[in-house]
């Protein structure tokens, strides 16, 4: 099969590149390299995945023109290229541009490709709102401009889907964790304060915040599940994650346990928009997609700590 994967250089969808390529399926990336973090860091995610094999190209998809550029011969598109989580350096546009019209563009180019079995969107549990423990029938109350944006943007692939113009489903995943994570999220942060003797900036009130903090392999496991069942997903919402709950103290706890030291506390402001609960409803995804998720948070943050410890 040949498979387009946006967001190629980024932490989940390198990995999800890399899994497709080994499962013996011919891999085109595509992502925009823009500096929300580090360059470098996506620089060397893209140099891993062009090692097994996935051909990377720079296409921003808000701007250009996929038809000019792209074959139209894909059998699946994996689509993870977004302006990711809530940031304060992140402005409305960054998010409409990055989320909305970018996916707009992308269905646009989808409509073209006569193989195209699957448009797989990659959603978030930020859709739901400030409590994301539900079935993927609930009403979506997003909090944030990015999940917001990060629902108007599954409703346009799942709008092709009602319309029969070709098949699509969406994944919202759940608060991914691992090797590649980004630089400012929890564990990647974490582990940077604890090997450097830094202060770990934790938002006032969200030690008690429950998450289900998921392995990026299983959450790989997911998404490349669907492949095969276009008939069984078409048109539907899967939640991505891990049914266990861990609060963000258990979080610090499992890096001072694999670190073997005590990190460093300094309380920062309240975050607006940030989940006080996610909690993966995957009753859908076990009987649909055989998904079963597997990995403890313990074993996920060794994982994350050896990356690191080889990596920086």
């Amino acid at each position: 099969m040949k498979i387009l994967v946006t967001g190629v250089a980024g932490f989940i969808g390198s990995h999800t590149a890399e899994r497709l390529s080994e499962l013996g399926h011919n891999v085109v990336g595509v992502d925009n390299f823009n500096d929300y973090y580090d360059v470098s860091l996506k620089l060397k995610n893209a140099n891993a995945v062009k090692a097994k094999g996935v051909e990377v190209l720079k296409l921003d998809l808000r701007s250009v023109d996929l038809h000019s550029v792209l074959s139209k011969d894909f059998d699946y598109i994996f689509h993870y290229a977004a302006q990711p989580g809530i940031s304060a350096t992140s402005t409305f546009e960054d998010y409409f541009s990055n989320n909305f019209l970018a996916t707009k563009n992308l269905v646009d180019f989808a409509l073209q490709c006569e193989n195209l079995k699957l448009f797989v969107n990659i959603g978030t549990s930020s859709i739901y709102g400030l409590e994301a423990t539900f079935t993927e029938d609930v009403a979506p109350k997003p909090a944030s401009y990015y999940g917001v944006t990060k629902l108007a943007a599954e409703q346009l692939v799942l709008q092709k889907s009602r319309e029969q113009q070709f098949k699509a489903c969406s994944l919202r995943l759940y608060s991914v964790i691992g090797p590649r994570e980004r630089p400012e999220k929890m564990y990647t942060k974490l582990i940077a304060c604890g090997l450097n003797n830094e202060a770990f900036p934790l938002y006032e009130g969200s030690d008690k915040h429950l998450r289900s903090f998921t392995y990026v392999g299983d959450i790989v496991d997911g998404v490349v599940s669907v492949i095969g069942k276009e008939t069984i997903t078409d048109g539907e919402i899967f939640n991505i994650g891990t049914e266990a709950e861990h609060t963000t103290q258990e979080g610090i706890e499992a890096v001072e346990e694999i670190l073997g030291k005590n990190i460093k506390i300094v309380i920062v402001p309240k975050r607006a928009g940030d989940q006080k609960r996610t909690k993966a409803n995957i009753d859908k995804a076990r009987k649909l997609l055989n998904y079963n998720p597997e990995t403890t948070l313990l074993e996920s943050v060794k994982h994350q700590v050896n990356w690191y410890k080889e990596n920086f």
